[in-house]
């Protein structure tokens, strides 16, 4: 795409999508759509997945952990998302706070878990949800072997009934 010359008395400048003119005033080139649209990469929402994980574990609401780094709770939604990278010194608040290494910020960074972070079905993202680590956290203190086959029993039954065209492809 050609970039329009911006022309002020006697200065001539291009390609950038702002320019100053003689006398200093901002000038904006028309016509620049070629903007680059920010996405998350994936080991910004590998961090914010282990974030809300950390988060969840130690029953803190977003409102409650932003309080405690300085942020709101808005900002807090972001990182963990990955749809806001965390600067260095706000990770390190965040793994304070959370009572946990700074690297378990990371857990799962490796080439392939970057490569699958975003996608719905991998483990990380479904103990992202507090419903799922619930229910994890509950699995978890079943003492007895055959209640906890018998529960998942349970579930399979009901994720076959909810989903009855996923049924072939499920796992035992």
């Amino acid at each position: 795409m050609m970039k329009e010359v911006i022309r002020t008395d006697q200065v001539v400048m291009t390609g950038a999508p702002y320019a100053r003119s003689w006398c200093g005033q901002l000038l904006r080139a028309q016509g620049d759509d070629d903007v680059a649209t920010k996405s998350p990469m994936p080991i910004d929402v590998l961090v914010g997945q282990n974030i809300r994980i950390c988060r969840l574990q130690q029953k803190l609401s977003q409102t409650e952990l932003g309080r405690r780094i300085g942020v709101t709770f808005q900002q807090v939604q972001k990182y963990e998302k990955g749809a806001n990278r965390v600067g260095a010194s706000r990770l390190s608040q965040i793994a304070d706070v959370l009572g946990v290494p700074l690297l378990a910020l990371f857990d799962g960074s490796g080439a392939a878990a970057v490569q699958h972070a975003e996608t719905v079905e991998t483990p990380r993202a479904l103990l992202a949800n507090p419903h799922s680590l619930r229910l994890l956290q509950g699995f978890e203190r079943i003492g007895s072997e055959a209640a906890r086959i018998a529960l998942l029993e349970l579930v399979d039954a009901l994720a076959e009934e909810t989903a009855p065209a996923r049924s072939s492809t499920r796992r035992r």
